[in-house]
């Protein structure tokens, strides 16, 4: 690949859970047809070229190599294999993050990322990427939701320097491409933003390193040289197209890197005496993840019985929350009936 390619295109790493939309993800990018959209089944590292509101574009679709589920020596693969096909270094990652979920796994795959690659990864190269808004209401807006809903959200956002964007729109495809062309815009701010070419560090740099020792052991193996004996001599002039493959066949040849998984990801089992603040809040916010698959009018009827019953407490609770959230909901049904 020539020297003026490789700074012209932008390079990009998808991640997140299985099922957060990472497919769908990198065909609105690049503009493809999928005929699986919206699920996530491929277990390997997958890299595309492609152009995007007028861009070059690489992706790196990576599985979830951040859940607890994940066996260490997987985790360590998939990491290295993101790694070199991203190589020298991403432009943005794009953390993939359903609206209608919690956000545990989230919050642990930036805090992994922050162990990899430093605090920039996450505060400055990396943004988020919301999926599944039709669960929304047809009126509400992403901003709104995640304001008035989603602490957990809103948390994600302010530690990637209060990046975010969705490619998922309700209307027609020229709000899809537009919503392509304002992400391209995002990562170049960020990299602005930066004040470096490209995201890198101590892993890529090794990467990068063993990625061209691969390209010159493999160009001498394609004219018959012996790739045991050192030489100094130039490799002789091939076109892009064979530049590039012989890149991309060296990237996918890289073992695994020099990753610690083990205490980038310590199995630390759950405290069974944790605070009971921590405790409350836990439950407050699965209280109002469940709440927004009601009608906007009842939601706040909801909630209010909800946090009655639950700092109360017991079968008292319980009951008094229950009236509460009955009543307030009746009251507010019947203003609506008023009004129409």
């Amino acid at each position: 690949m020539s020297t003026s390619a490789a700074h012209s295109e932008l390079r990009l790493v998808v991640l997140g859970r299985t099922g957060a939309g990472k497919r769908s993800t990198v065909c609105t990018i690049l503009g493809l047809q999928d005929p699986e959209q919206g699920t996530d089944v491929t277990q390997e590292c997958s890299k595309h070229r492609g152009e995007a509101a007028g861009r070059q574009v690489v992706v790196v679709s990576s599985p979830a190599w951040f859940g607890s589920d994940c066996d260490p020596e997987e985790r360590r693969r998939h990491i290295s294999s993101f790694i070199a096909l991203s190589s020298p270094g991403p432009h943005a990652f794009l953390l993939c993050v359903p609206v209608n979920q919690p956000a545990d796994g989230e919050a642990k795959a930036l805090d992994a990322l922050t162990e990899l690659f430093g605090p920039s990864a996450v505060s400055t190269n990396t943004i988020i990427l919301f999926t599944n808004t039709e669960e929304l209401e047809e009126d509400e807006q992403l901003e709104e939701y995640l304001v008035t809903w989603r602490k957990d959200l809103r948390e994600l956002v302010e530690r990637c320097g209060d990046r975010y964007h969705t490619l998922e729109t309700r209307g027609g495809e020229p709000e899809e491409g537009k919503a392509v062309e304002e992400l391209m815009e995002k990562v170049e701010e960020a990299v602005t933003e930066s004040g470096t070419q490209h995201f890198s560090c101590p892993l890529y740099q090794e990467a990068e390193e063993r990625v061209k020792e691969k390209q010159v052991e493999i160009l001498r193996r394609r004219r018959g040289e012996d790739v045991t004996t050192p030489t100094d001599s130039q490799p002789e002039e091939n076109t892009e197209e064979e530049m590039e493959a012989v890149r991309e066949e060296a990237e996918r040849s890289i073992g695994d890197l020099n990753v610690d998984v083990d205490n980038i990801f310590p199995s630390a089992a759950v405290s069974p005496s944790s605070p009971a603040p921590s405790f409350l809040w836990g439950l407050w916010e699965k209280l109002t993840s469940w709440v927004k698959w009601l009608p906007r009018v009842v939601r706040r009827e909801a909630l209010l019985g909800a946090l009655v019953g639950l700092f109360v407490g017991g079968p008292f609770g319980g009951i008094m929350g229950a009236t509460v959230g009955s009543v307030a909901t009746e009251v507010g049904r019947r203003k609506t009936q008023k009004t129409k």
